[in-house]
């Protein structure tokens, strides 16, 4: 059988890097194109050298896409670049991953209020499937564009999900506390990432407005029809990967920690990437991989439900939930070339 052709627009960064060291092995694709307006020309084991002898392709520009026969490309691009390429490109023959948040949320008014920048293509929040295979699966089988959800929001929407479906929990009184490993904060040196500051060292960010925010807010009321109110607040980690979120809410009757474990187990165990966890997960326990390990427990002191939600952001919150999507979307084994075992230590 003939194999699926991609190209990834945007090679430059990790996210780049993270989807061909998952697509190089997966039996149905094929990289057809990979590109970069600023390393054009060069190799992209000249980006990322550890692909030397391994995946050697020239890098070309993104206006060279319309040479290809393709059958989807994932847009790994800065927020606000790729609204462009889908409004310049909907239209083709192609389907889209996009993995930039310019189509996660409802409105292009929400987009504009939450990242600060103008929307050039209000059509496609229409059109966009948020990419939670737990939650969407079947919109995102159907899908000509799909926003991939972003680090953060894929580590609490599936700690928080099945509280809100269930109705357990006051759904205005929902607070997430999560933790992240510096890649999240994208390859280019900046002032609050570099190693003299990061290492030994733990910061909060983004305090009232991150972002984020308002994806978590908006899907998990969406899942459950339900409108919630988030407080989230993300902290930097002297780690390279990894996200760990942990989020307190208030029950609305009885509950015990049986209960809540039946729950999740029922909610997650057919699902190949959420492993629901009798002990306390960490980083380590997922990294590399697309595994979601999500914890859940009851604190009878203060009334109030724990959920942790852990995950490697370049993969389960990036690239490895995009290439998920892409097997949904082009009719494949939704695991094919997904099942890569944890790297610990």
């Amino acid at each position: 059988m003939p194999k699926f052709k991609v190209a990834i627009v945007g090679a430059t960064g990790y996210t780049g890097s993270e989807l061909v060291r998952i697509l190089i092995n997966h039996p149905d694709i094929e990289i057809s194109a990979i590109t970069s307006e600023s390393r054009k020309g060069e190799k992209f084991s000249d980006v990322h050298p550890q692909y030397r002898d391994i995946f050697e392709p020239t890098l070309v520009s993104i206006n060279d896409i319309s040479d290809y026969d393709l059958d989807l490309v994932f847009l790994a691009l800065p927020h606000g670049v790729s609204m462009d390429f889908v409004k310049d490109n909907y239209e083709r023959n192609f389907k889209i991953v996009d993995l930039s948040g310019d189509f996660r949320l409802s409105s292009r008014d929400v987009y504009e209020s939450w990242y600060n920048k103008d929307h050039s293509y209000e059509p496609g929040f229409e059109s966009a499937v948020f990419g939670a295979p737990e939650l969407f699966r079947k919109r995102i089988a159907e899908a000509k564009l799909v926003a991939n959800p972003g680090c953060f929001p894929t580590s609490a929407i599936l700690a928080l999900s099945p509280l809100l479906k269930e109705g357990l929990i006051e759904k205005n009184q929902i607070t997430v506390d999560s933790k992240t490993g510096v890649t999240g904060a994208g390859i280019k040196a900046k002032p609050n990432t570099h190693f003299p500051v990061v290492n030994d060292n733990f910061t909060a960010y983004g305090v009232k407005n991150h972002r984020h925010t308002i994806e978590i807010q908006e899907i998990i009321s969406k899942y459950a029809d339900s409108e919630a109110s988030v407080l989230f607040t993300p902290h930097l980690l002297p780690v390279d990967r990894g996200i760990l979120s942990t989020c307190y809410t208030k029950p609305n009757r009885i509950v015990s920690t049986e209960d809540l474990e039946k729950i999740y187990h029922d909610y997650y165990d057919n699902e190949p990437f959420v492993r629901v966890s009798k002990d306390l997960p960490n980083l380590k326990q997922v990294r590399g991989t697309n595994y979601c390990d999500v914890f859940v427990t009851y604190d009878e002191r203060t009334n109030t439900i724990i959920t942790i939600g852990v995950i490697d952001n370049l993969v389960k919150g990036a690239a490895g939930q995009a290439v998920q999507n892409m097997n949904i979307m082009l009719g494949l084994e939704e695991t094919a070339g997904l099942t890569i075992t944890p790297l610990q230590p």
